[in-house]
């Protein structure tokens, strides 16, 4: 009974209920004679498309500011040096890592200013983040439409001026990643590529965590005044912590954007932070606390949630297609706001 109850614990009674939602949804798809392969392959694909904008949450948990609801200050980021790769007709691996590289380096300015903005917003970091996300998205928008630099008949309206709303990359690294190394276990395919990126993202932070700057980091999140009297720069850590933060949105898009085969654009970032908060959150996370583990199994759970009850809800009803995008709106948006209400980490 003890070690039921310690493991009960260690679990905590939110992951509790969805990792049972999870189990049922995965005995109804046997039941109902679903394609488990097709649906094991696609939650493994959505694991590790998202997977950088979860692990994006952890510098800005780690350094004490929050959950960051600016992602798409990074995301936007990425895009554009997306874009760029596409004008400039870079292909394969070269490519990817070129949007990586030229997102970082961008996002890393934008992250600075923007830690620099909630160094002097102390407490409203997360409200601040939701403002800054809407009003930025909204701004990039006009930028969209007025960027004189883009000439690619693929990237330009066939028609005035401005930036299609996607940009395809069919013939430059659509699925690359998804594709490199992968095979297949039965029917089940594992898109080694994706989890490699996901592994050198999570060695990376981890290494960074073990690193003197971020075992100082943490502490000046955990406790600022105790960082303080010790001799560490609080804001400089919050700044850094906003940098890693939106650098990672910027890969992360990147990463997305080839496994789904284009760059979604406009409006689209905009609702991108969510599901990477919930998901951490799922995962055990909390305010002044996250580590890979909570990113690793709070990925894994909500994006198995997302991807199998839509198809088992739509087959239950037996509506067509329509009721799986209504589903799924559901399902997304009952998932984020259960996470929601754990976000202080209460168990019960």
């Amino acid at each position: 009974m003890k070690k039921i109850k310690r493991l009960y614990e260690a679990i905590g009674f939110s992951r509790l209920i969805i990792i049972i939602f999870l189990a049922i949804l995965v005995l109804l798809t046997f039941a109902l004679g679903l394609d488990s392969a097709g649906i094991t392959s696609d939650v493994l694909v959505r694991i590790g498309l998202n997977s950088f904008f979860v692990l994006a949450m952890l510098p800005m948990v780690e350094c004490g500011i929050g959950l960051n609801f600016a992602l798409p200050l990074g995301i936007l980021c990425g895009q554009f040096a997306g874009v760029l790769t596409v004008e400039w007709g870079l292909t394969g691996i070269g490519g990817i890592l070129a949007a990586c590289l030229l997102g970082s380096a961008l996002s890393a300015a934008v992250g600075f200013f923007y830690g620099k903005l909630l160094n002097h917003l102390r407490g409203s970091e997360m409200m601040v983040g939701t403002y800054i996300n809407f009003s930025i998205v909204s701004l990039m928008c006009i930028g969209w439409m007025l960027f004189p630099f883009f000439s690619d008949s693929r990237i330009k309206w066939a028609m005035g001026n401005g930036v299609r709303s996607t940009i395809t990359l069919d013939g430059f690294y659509d699925k690359v990643l998804n594709d490199f190394l992968a095979f297949q276990i039965g029917n089940v395919t594992i898109p080694t590529g994706l989890f490699l990126a996901f592994g050198l993202g999570c060695l990376a932070l981890w290494g960074f965590q073990k690193s003197k700057t971020g075992i100082m980091m943490k502490v000046s999140g955990m406790n600022p005044m105790f960082g303080k009297s010790i001799g560490i720069n609080n804001d400089r850590m919050r700044i850094m912590g906003t940098v890693l933060s939106t650098m990672c949105g910027a890969v992360g898009i990147v990463i997305y954007a080839q496994g789904i085969g284009m760059y979604q654009l406009y409006t689209a970032p905009r609702n991108m932070a969510f599901p990477a908060i919930a998901a951490i959150l799922v995962g055990g996370a909390t305010l002044k606390r996250a580590n890979i583990w909570h990113v690793i199994i709070g990925l894994t759970l909500y994006q198995a949630i997302l991807t199998i009850a839509p198809v088992v809800s739509a087959q239950l009803i037996d509506d067509g297609s329509s009721l799986s995008e209504i589903a799924r709106v559901i399902i997304c948006n009952g998932v984020i706001l259960y996470a929601l209400t754990k976000i202080d980490g209460r168990k019960v």
